[in-house]
């Protein structure tokens, strides 16, 4: 791995911790920093970590803390605090 991959990598963690800890705003800084250092070396995001933020406010999503997580036919809808809502097939 690239050295800003890693960082990456480590932003995910820190912000899954900070999240987990009930520190919703450290949690968010920690995203939207990993988000910046992966436009700025053109990088794509990991998939986990796409699926575990929000593309509107920059939250880290824990199930039944930050988000809501719904099953449907064929899909699982995920929808943050702010009201955004993510789909996802299985």
């Amino acid at each position: 791995m690239t050295v800003p991959a890693d960082r990456i990598e480590r932003l995910h963690e820190l912000a899954r911790e900070a999240a987990r800890d009930g520190d919703t705003g450290l949690a968010r800084r920690y995203v939207r920093r990993a988000r910046r250092v992966a436009e700025r070396n053109r990088l794509p995001l990991p998939d986990r970590f796409k699926r575990f933020s929000c593309d509107a406010c920059d939250a880290y999503l824990v199930p039944g803390r930050t988000a809501r997580v719904r099953t449907r036919s064929g899909h699982v809808v995920v929808t943050c605090d702010c009201g955004e809502h993510a789909r996802y097939p299985y």
